[in-house]
């Protein structure tokens, strides 16, 4: 993948729980995109998940310590890799996005 860096300036503001094989909502399955000016970043905690970039076609698998940078609005997917535990944490550069209350 060939994208521009992680902005320095991009902070939390929300974060998913955590899900696992069982539990991983059907959305994050399928192809999806962040809304402008959300920035995300996967947080897998135990086990294996694959990210799919639905732009470039890269496939990574994903392990604890492994965080792909998920740029706004390009579409992705995820799949367990066997037995996994996992989170979102979603980010916003100042003045991009109006961050949910």
């Amino acid at each position: 993948m060939s994208l521009p860096a992680w902005p320095d300036d991009a902070a939390p503001y929300r974060r998913t729980p955590e899900f696992t094989e069982a539990s991983v909502p059907k959305g994050l399955l399928r192809a999806h995109a962040t809304r402008p000016g959300t920035w995300a970043r996967l947080h897998v905690l135990e086990g294996g998940l694959v990210f799919r970039d639905l732009v470039d076609g890269a496939e990574l698998l994903l392990g604890p310590g492994i965080h792909p940078l998920i740029h706004p609005e390009r579409l992705h997917e995820v799949a367990a890799a066997g037995p996994v535990r996992f989170f979102i944490e979603f980010c916003a550069r100042p003045g991009d996005f109006a961050a949910p209350a």
